[in-house]
């Protein structure tokens, strides 16, 4: 695999509590970012990760999640939008976590089936979907693109504690 391990940036620093810049160059530069993005989210052990926890401001997330049936899906896209799913929507209540609050999990309630329009690093149009933990893991990176991180959805109390057992606080935030 290419790219440089870039590293993680935590929760508190401002570029993950801010919605990231639409993407409007599909380059070299470009390249070269998704394959930092996968090199540094196998270097930290996750499942995903999004530009602006390494530090950059721009809608581009890359994954590597498995889902309901095990098959996993190795993406990267460009300018997501999660798009509303047809059907009855069912939320599903499981542990989540996060390489920029390390080392904590908690329930949280998330769609069990979620579908992401894009573009890829080409700017070809794309679609992710699926079901499960890959669902989960489209909506977590979405949300961080949209400067949300995934304990900013839980009880003031919950996320304190969790930011507290991972060595970080709210007050930069």
């Amino acid at each position: 695999m290419s790219g440089n391990v870039r590293p993680i940036v935590h929760y508190g620093d401002p570029v993950l509590h801010q919605r990231c810049t639409e993407v409007t160059e599909f380059d070299q530069e470009l390249a070269e970012l998704v394959d930092d993005m996968f090199a540094s989210m196998y270097e930290a052990d996750g499942v995903g990760l999004a530009a602006n926890q390494i530090g950059v401001n721009a809608r581009v997330f890359v994954i590597d999640c498995p889902d309901d049936e095990g098959k996993h899906t190795v993406a990267h896209i460009v300018n997501p939008e999660l798009q509303a799913v047809e059907g009855e929507r069912k939320l599903v209540l499981e542990n989540e976590g996060c390489l920029s609050v390390p080392g904590e999990y908690t329930e949280v309630a998330r769609a069990d089936h979620a579908v992401v329009t894009g573009k890829d690093k080409n700017g070809k149009d794309i679609t992710l979907e699926g079901t499960g933990f890959l669902a989960r893991c489209l909506q977590h990176e979405t949300d961080h693109l949209n400067g949300t991180v995934y304990v900013d959805k839980l009880p003031k109390k919950v996320r304190k504690r969790l930011l507290k057992n991972a060595g970080l606080s709210e007050s930069n935030a």
